[in-house]
């Protein structure tokens, strides 16, 4: 079991995060090591969370970082109608909800999610496996079946924001080729052409249009 060590932004206390439930056993010795990542950051209330962001995922527990958002028409199962109506957005895709839904209509309301890609050290350790989006993509009239591994889709309240003074503080494969280190900026990565080249490619594939919750 990994517990991640962060001192809070503003305090400077120490906050431990418990990473996995599974345990690393040597010679049947198990064992458990600390590792401080970085310092805690107050969460967005309002707006977005910039290309180049490090976070922590509330539910998941692992180290991810922000390429891009997107809006998506949420439908939860789990509110039922008698409650109060939906919030009113800016941005309506219009969607709708599905008609195969059984015994109750659900009415969605849009939300911010993220694109994002996650540490490969961390990837083991995820209680619900996240291995891939998987999508369809369109190129040179070839309908192929792509998986891109370590990349997820995140939404804006499971995003706990933190910084890092290492240059290369995520273990992904794109990271390097996607971001680039700024440390004027704030957050000090700045998307990379790669990034805004494959995004523009992919847009149609990886978008995020419904989103459907129910526990």
């Amino acid at each position: 079991m990994m517990v991640i060590v962060m001192k809070h932004l503003l305090t400077g206390r120490s906050i431990q995060f418990q990473l996995a439930l599974r345990c690393i056993s040597t010679q049947s010795l198990r064992f458990s090591r600390l590792a401080e990542v970085g310092k805690l950051e107050a969460p967005k209330i309002q707006g977005k969370y910039d290309t180049g962001q490090l976070f922590l995922h509330r539910v998941f527990g692992y180290r991810g970082v922000v390429l891009f958002p997107w809006l998506a028409r949420v439908y939860d199962r789990d509110i039922p109608n008698t409650q109060s109506p939906p919030i009113k957005t800016e941005v309506d895709t219009g969607a709708e909800a599905p008609s195969g839904n059984v015994g109750k209509e659900v009415k969605g309301t849009t939300h911010t999610f993220y694109q994002v890609l996650i540490d490969s050290r961390d990837c083991p350790f995820i209680r619900a496996q996240t291995e891939a989006v998987t999508f369809l993509g369109n190129q040179d009239s070839s309908r192929s079946l792509y998986a891109i591994p370590g990349l997820d889709y995140v939404a804006h309240e499971d995003i706990l924001p933190y910084s890092s003074p290492e240059k290369t503080p995520l273990h992904h494969e794109l990271f390097d080729k996607f971001l680039t280190y700024q440390p004027e900026r704030d957050p000090p990565f700045e998307a990379q052409d790669t990034l805004r080249a494959w995004q523009k490619k992919n847009h149609p594939w990886l978008e995020l249009s419904d989103v459907h919750k129910e526990t």
